[in-house]
């Protein structure tokens, strides 16, 4: 934990998503201020209709993309935000996606419900003034 995630259509190379997963969890490390080391990152393609949303009420279905955000119970909304919109801008430079197509959510934790064994265990409380 904290455990990034996000669902695609379509398949990108494995370059790219090493480049994506690296620059997320430097940006999220730094961002957060969380220990890289914790941070794991998923990049599952679903293929071609694999995730969808409709963005008018009238309209067709398109194609979409998910973040989801295993985070820390706590971060303040204005720290979330702005994490989403710089990990947002990691997928739309590096894998091409389009902003308008790309939703985040978050799921928040506390720190013992995130459990890293050679880590110690449990991820530490942290400092008032981090989030």
């Amino acid at each position: 934990m904290p455990y990034l995630q996000l669902d695609v259509t379509g398949t990108h190379s494995v370059a790219s998503k090493k480049r994506l997963a690296a620059q997320m969890s430097r940006t999220y490390a730094e961002m957060m201020s969380v220990d890289i080391r914790r941070i794991s990152v998923a990049i599952r393609e679903l293929g071609e209709g694999g995730v969808w949303r409709i963005p008018e009420a009238d309209g067709e279905p398109v194609p979409v993309s998910v973040m989801m955000l295993d985070i820390r119970k706590g971060r303040s909304a204005a720290l979330r935000i702005e994490v989403a919109k710089a990990l947002c801008a990691h997928c739309v430079e590096i894998l091409r996606l389009t902003e308008d197509r790309l939703n985040v959510e978050f799921t928040q934790h506390s720190g013992d419900e995130m459990y890293h064994p050679t880590l110690g265990g449990y991820s530490p409380e942290w400092a008032p003034d981090e989030r």
